[in-house]
């Protein structure tokens, strides 16, 4: 009787393993956001998770971790069950930790749920700034070495990368100021606190749009339709085009061994989110270019972005070791 009472339980869990993992999600999630309030990858988040929510049955609660370019937020997550309730809702940032030396993980480490989309950088200034425009900056900055402060978010954040990019073009000695994201580090240059600043468009337009601070550049081939009047980088340094076009990106991620069953349900829910007409409007507005990218695309396109931007801060002597290392191919 024993030994039928075993069997039976045993047979219940087998059956009841599936129905669990169908269930999903049978209680509220976590979304775990890398950056400050305010900032780029913030507002993406809290914009596209809502749409998700009305998929999944559920609701995203959302937290911001901030510290360590992204780390804390990340080591967060992957210290997490993988059980999809816990979401890493990110920018580029992990993929440099290896060379940068600030952790061992990368989104490898991770499933991409959804690659959402890429932010175009662009480069600003104080109002009361010398410079209108980036040939303007260069030469200030050369007759004035270390004098500009340029806000930064740490070494393998945006503004570093953007900075390397223009230093491996031409000399241009600034000191850096580091801020806990861009969005702090924007309120610091509309207070004057900082000189410049390489961010993102899409968290930058609305001070460029009401006058608080000015844009010099964007950092692409082309103009961009929102800001049609600010010219391309490459009309005052042509041979930057070998990085572009690059930028930022934002997605959502849980840890590497979820369940199939959750991860094809986030994915179909942000994959709606990112579909919904007011998310693809905001995406406009601000300038972003909609991704939309989830499996083999989405790991494709990570592994891209890891080598394009760890080679370029490598050989700006800005990492502290070397791709190679990490097998990390040259592009």
């Amino acid at each position: 009787m024993r030994r039928l009472l075993v069997g039976a339980a045993a047979l219940t869990m087998v059956v009841a393993g599936p129905v669990v993992a169908q269930d999903f999600p049978a209680k509220d999630l976590q979304g775990i956001i890398q950056w400050g309030a305010g900032g780029s990858t913030d507002v993406v988040m809290r914009s596209v998770t809502p749409h998700a929510e009305e998929v999944l049955g559920a609701d995203v609660v959302m937290q911001n971790k901030t510290g360590g370019v992204g780390a804390i937020a990340t080591k967060f997550v992957y210290a997490q069950k993988a059980d999809g309730y816990t979401l890493l809702m990110g920018a580029e940032n992990p993929q440099l930790y290896k060379v940068m030396g600030l952790g061992d993980i990368d989104y490898s480490s991770f499933v991409p749920i959804d690659i959402l989309a890429r932010g175009v950088p662009i480069l600003v200034a104080k109002n009361d700034a010398p410079y209108g425009t980036l040939k303007e900056l260069i030469d200030y900055a050369q007759a004035h070495p270390g004098e500009v402060k340029v806000g930064s978010t740490g070494p393998g954040g945006l503004p570093s990368v953007v900075t390397a990019m223009l230093q491996s073009q031409t000399d241009l000695p600034m000191t850096a100021v580091p801020y806990d994201g861009d969005g702090p580090a924007l309120t610091a240059l509309m207070g004057g606190a900082i000189d410049v600043m390489p961010a993102v468009l899409g968290a930058a337009l609305e001070n460029i749009k009401a006058g608080r601070i000015k844009p010099l550049a964007v950092i692409e081939t082309e103009a961009n339709p929102v800001l049609p009047d600010v010219p391309p980088v490459t009309d005052t340094l042509p041979d930057i085009a070998t990085y572009l076009p690059w930028g930022p990106f934002f997605g959502v991620f849980v840890k590497e061994g979820t369940p199939p069953e959750a991860v094809e349900k986030l994915t179909a829910a942000y994959r709606a989110g990112a579909e919904s007409d007011d998310f693809k409007k905001l995406m406009d507005e601000r300038g972003y270019k909609l991704m939309n990218l989830s499996g083999e695309e989405a790991r494709a396109f990570l592994d891209r972005w890891q080598s394009v931007t760890s080679w370029l801060v490598y050989d700006a002597g800005i990492a502290k070791k070397s791709p190679e290392e990490f097998g990390i191919p040259k592009p």
